[in-house]
């Protein structure tokens, strides 16, 4: 039950909205160790908290069928670390933290994970894993268990505490994902990027390595930093974490293990009845790739919600060899896929939204860099 007197199969096939959300906390569907706090709801998600520790791990793993987290963690734990007041969780190192929250997924139900804008911005690997999982960042139709965190920093050691959100996750019911077809006839109707679209298994986007004033393209991590804590906002200068990268010729060679931020060149509009999925383009991934999916909410660079010219912030690994990045070259896509029912709430200016009408931007950790 998702609700009181209310099934998933009695649900429009879909992406569940804060609302029905709301239903599954009330059904108890969604439970936690401490009670869901309202700022916690997403238009189209849920954010998830950490819970007081973390078990710092050998190696990433997944539990695999018929074993659960708790079990694995036994043969791979080093040592365990108390969040409360504060822990450094060291880049390069591997840790998994139960998360507050559990679920109970009705049949026909099934959800998807992803790390937050900032938390992927800050190049910290953040997946979720179930008992029985045998991929990241997918809970299975039925799921009913706990949730973990999987965490690891890779440019910067981070400061954590209880009860941040590094996480968040949808809630699928039946099929969501839109056709070519269905995109291209939603574009139509509601222009879903600036310019001619490029279709083809969902949104085409390209890297702006020609900006409209100045050279600055975007940002390459430092190696030898200090820790970020992830309970400071706009405190970080910059200058101290991030290299600028600048270019007037309209392309950047990527460094082999070098983590960029860049921006795309289109302006990307999600409408309030769809939301999306970052998906890397699988013809790059033998060079580069956007390094960590993430979902964007019904709203992100709709004008009525004050988003109008929000551009898509890539996050970029580069592998094995040096790789000349073009301007305007097709760097990945944005699977839409249609909700369940509008959202209550947009994402921009309905819950205040720190990336609603972005361009080239850092972190919300770091104090706001200069243009051009």
């Amino acid at each position: 039950m998702t609700s009181e007197g209310q099934t998933s199969s009695s649900l429009t096939q879909g992406v569940l909205s804060d609302r029905q959300i709301r239903q599954m906390i009330t059904g108890g569907a969604i439970a936690a160790s401490s009670p869901i706090l309202n700022d916690q709801i997403q238009p189209a998600s849920l954010d998830l908290r950490l819970s007081d520790c973390a078990y710092r791990v050998r190696a990433s793993f997944l539990p695999g069928l018929g074993r659960t987290v708790a079990e694995r963690l036994e043969d791979l734990t080093m040592h365990r670390v108390a969040l409360t007041g504060g822990a450094v969780l060291e880049k390069g190192c591997v840790y998994v933290v139960p998360l507050m929250e559990r679920i109970r997924l009705p049949e026909g139900m099934t959800a998807a994970a992803s790390a937050k804008s900032s938390i992927g911005r800050l190049d910290v690997m953040t997946r979720v894993i179930t008992d029985q999982g045998v991929e990241f960042d997918r809970v299975p139709d039925g799921y009913d268990g706990p949730l973990y965190a999987e965490i690891c920093p890779q440019s910067f050691s981070v400061v954590v505490q209880p009860g941040q959100l590094l996480t968040q996750i949808i809630f699928r019911q039946g099929r969501t994902f839109l056709s070519d077809a269905d995109l291209r006839a939603v574009h139509e109707a509601t222009p879903i990027v600036s310019g001619d679209p490029v279709i083809s298994d969902g949104l085409g986007f390209s890297v702006d390595l020609r900006p409209e004033r100045g050279d600055l393209v975007g940002y390459r991590a430092k190696h030898h930093t200090g820790v970020v804590d992830l309970s400071k906002l706009g405190h970080y200068d910059p200058a101290e974490y991030w290299e600028e990268v600048r270019t007037t010729k309209g392309q950047i060679i990527l460094d082999p293990g070098a983590f960029y931020i860049l921006v795309s060149r289109e302006a990307i509009a999600i409408p309030p009845d769809y939301a999306a999925e970052m998906a890397p383009y699988l013809a790059m991934v033998g060079e580069f790739r956007v390094h960590y999916a993430g979902f964007f909410d019904p709203g992100f660079g709709y004008a009525a919600a004050g988003g109008a010219g929000s551009r898509g912030v890539l996050e970029v690994r580069c592998h094995d060899a040096p790789f000349v990045l073009e301007h305007g070259q097709v760097v990945g896509r944005l699977v839409y896929e249609k909700m369940s029912e509008v959202p209550e709430q947009l994402y921009g200016v309905d819950i205040a939204s720190n990336y609603q009408g972005q361009g080239l931007k850092l972190s919300k950790h770091f104090k706001p860099q200069t243009k051009g």
